[in-house]
């Protein structure tokens, strides 16, 4: 056995200061087993962990070279990808035009500070699916509970935030569904043709028509593989992330009126860059340069209804695009009065995406008063995120099984919106996002391609390159 070196000793120390603060840091002691292998690799060298580099063979040599850089490379990205910051590609145009689709960003994990594994068993640079089989990339039978490493500050209003989706706990996989819950309430309520009207119902009776619907969308979906493919649920930090700004904080009211974000009663100043539908009717066809002035992509051009085209624009592009005379016929604002897909799904509430609310966001510690009124919102917390039991009995309320008039919430909730408000699927459609599905804080655009270019058509968004994800509050 080779005798250790003072360097080897002072690179044993250096290795072993640094891993050690680094427990400290993450609270974990369970780490410490990894000492004695660390040691090892330095100093006693008990485990020949380079065996393959004195084999005759040259094959393996060089076999074994690459398999030892691969190993080294994904445990490297696991850590730095779990505790320091990953990367994150925008893929729909939900908070347009503040961050683009094409925009790749910088995801701090130090921000808000780190989560330790939930589901420690993943491939490293997936996030639930493996390339080509299309398998799970994660083992679930070991999850740990939900801790949070102190971050250096913490979510402040009008943030940009990564999350995890939190309606993505259930998914089909063929098509991939991930809003199964919506799902299922869309399915039931379509075969019951003869539906009855809300209004008229008593809010126990509400909420049985909505448990049928709820139950036949189920059924129909579980009864049908060859369609929607097997059901399956995922961890927290195994579900799709999720980028959208944080218009609510934990203790808030939230209310939107005429599209317009209201937090206890005060307005909240909208972003520079939202935008909203409009209803426009042109004489002729756009120009491209006009197009590109405006920032409207080829997809939104395709939206057509009996002749008008469906436009989402800044009140920037909105003045811009009403001076054109010669152009436009007719511009008018889009008015959403749907109440269909809002959150609470199993509520009456009579809520739009433009006039929601009032709507108390929890915070960790309060206590609310618990009605069959206000269940519908409140009761994917109790049930889902904080892992409760619920039944409703003779216009009664029992949670684990003890009758309750109130609850005392467990964690800290926030409501996540995107900037292209007539477009975005987000807290008004599934609720709210809980504390321990928060990913990260994107600092930083450090890639950005426009998807209806060309390379040498202005691809690459030079101007976005490197600009700092705060800019565009």
């Amino acid at each position: 056995m080779r005798k250790p070196t003072k360097k080897d000793w002072i690179k044993l120390i250096i290795v072993l200061i640094l891993y050690l603060l680094f427990l400290v840091w993450v609270k974990s002691w369970l780490g410490l087993v990894v000492v004695p292998f660390i040691v090892d690799n330095y100093i006693t060298k008990y485990i020949k962990w380079g065996w393959w580099k004195k084999s005759e063979n040259k094959l393996l040599r060089q076999v074994m070279s690459w398999v030892d850089a691969i190993v080294f490379a994904l445990i490297a990205v696991y850590f730095v990808n779990l505790y320091f910051f990953q990367n994150y590609v925008i893929p729909t145009s939900s908070l347009e035009k503040s961050l683009l689709v094409g925009d790749y960003l910088f995801v701090s994990k130090l921000n808000y500070g780190p989560r330790k594994p939930q589901t420690p068993l993943s491939m490293p640079l997936t996030q639930h699916t493996m390339p080509i089989t299309n398998g799970k990339s994660y083992l679930d039978f070991i999850q740990w509970p939900y801790e949070r490493v102190k971050g250096l500050e913490d979510i402040e209003l009008n943030d940009i935030v990564v999350f995890n989706y939190p309606a993505g706990d259930t998914v089909t996989t063929n098509p991939q569904i991930l809003d199964y819950y919506a799902h299922c309430y869309m399915i039931g309520e379509s075969r019951y043709p003869q539906r009855p009207i809300m209004d008229s119902l008593s809010i126990e009776r509400q909420r049985a028509v909505y448990d049928l619907y709820y139950a036949a969308g189920r059924d129909y979906i579980e009864q049908n593989p060859e369609i929607f493919g097997e059901k399956m649920w995922r961890p927290v930090d195994r579900r799709e992330n999720y980028v959208k700004r944080c218009v609510g904080m934990p203790g808030d009211t939230l209310e939107i009126r005429d599209k317009e974000i209201y937090l206890n009663g005060k307005h909240n100043s909208q972003p520079q860059n939202v935008q909203f539908n409009y209803w426009v009717t042109f004489k002729g066809k756009m120009p491209e340069r006009m197009r590109r002035d405006l920032d409207i992509s080829k997809d939104d051009l395709q939206r057509v209804y009996n002749g008008k085209h469906l436009l989402p624009l800044t009140n920037k592009a909105y003045e811009k695009l009403k001076k054109q005379t010669k152009l436009v016929e007719s511009i008018e604002p889009f008015i959403n009065t749907s109440t269909e897909d809002i959150y609470p799904l199993n509520g009456n509430t009579k809520w739009t995406a433009d006039n929601y609310g009032p709507i108390w966001i929890p915070k960790r510690g309060e206590t609310i008063e618990l009605t069959l009124e206000n269940l519908p919102i409140y009761e994917r917390i109790i049930v889902a995120y904080e892992e409760n039991s619920l039944k409703v009995k003779d216009g009664k309320i029992f949670i684990n099984g003890k009758e309750s008039t109130s609850y005392t919430f467990n964690m800290d909730y926030y409501w996540m919106m995107g900037d292209n408000r007539h477009n975005s699927a987000d807290s008004r459609y599934w609720g709210f996002v809980p504390e321990d599905h928060i990913v990260g804080k994107p600092l930083f655009v450090w890639l950005s391609l426009d998807k209806d270019r060309s390379l040498f058509d202005g691809k690459i968004r030079w101007n976005r390159l490197f600009r700092s994800v705060d800019s565009f509050k």
